[in-house]
């Protein structure tokens, strides 16, 4: 896996609009359309708002959720809520090209094999994202694949809902898909996530993060989060 270290969160923020950028070309370039799933975080908000400049084929876009709290349409701690602010109110994507995940359901169980339906009408079957953004928790977590959550055993479903945390349950994407995509594009900054990038960089499997396929990954860090800023 490959880590690329930055001063600040401002720059590694700066550099993965640049990547998903050039990603999304290619792939519309090869395949005539990119996927791709984000996180939720404060620096990738900045990602997106620094991509709404790039150079993107938007018209080839479809933008998927890696994960999502449960709770009501626009309420600010959902993903989408700044997803949209950062991003598709300042580019060219119809609604049908962004693909929220349907937390607001009242079944939330078929509401993620919907979504897991969604992702295959546009990615295949089974679905092969061609670029997942991911965040590391100071818990070791990423997604919302959780210290000891039922989710992390899942292998037949690409999505599924975790218990309670930080006040919230969430729909989360599983291993089984974040394995199968053809990239996986890191962000971890701040002194507090220093350990687990460190656990996640020896591919320390006691951690949710250690899990994921790191083939295909790279892992861009601010100093803090690296360790070298003494």
């Amino acid at each position: 896996m490959q880590l690329d270290v930055f001063d600040a969160a401002d720059a590694v923020a700066e550099a993965a609009a640049g990547i998903i950028a050039a990603q999304a070309r290619s792939a519309v370039r090869e395949r005539a359309r990119f996927v791709f799933a984000v996180s939720g975080g404060r620096t990738p908000q900045q990602m997106l708002r620094l991509l709404s400049r790039e150079d993107v084929p938007w018209h080839g876009v479809h933008l998927f959720q890696v994960d999502e709290r449960i709770g009501p349409p626009g309420h600010p701690d959902r993903n989408l809520t700044g997803l949209r602010e950062s991003l598709t109110a300042n580019v060219p994507l119809a609604v049908d090209q962004i693909h929220g995940m349907p937390v607001e359901a009242v079944d939330l169980d078929a509401a993620t094999e919907s979504y897991e339906r969604e992702l295959s009408a546009f990615a295949g079957a089974p679905p092969v994202l061609d670029l997942v953004h991911l965040g590391l928790g100071p818990d070791g977590h990423t997604a919302s694949l959780l210290p000891e959550d039922q989710a992390l055993e899942l292998t037949a479903a690409d999505v599924a809902l975790t218990g309670r945390y930080q006040g919230r349950r969430r729909m989360t994407m599983t291993y089984p898909i974040l394995n199968r995509a053809r990239h996986i594009l890191w962000l971890v900054t701040g002194h507090e996530k220093a350990p687990m990038l460190a656990r996640l960089l020896a591919r320390d499997r006691s951690i949710p993060a250690g899990r994921v396929n790191q083939s295909h990954a790279r892992v861009l860090a601010d100093r803090a989060a690296s360790g070298r800023d003494s």
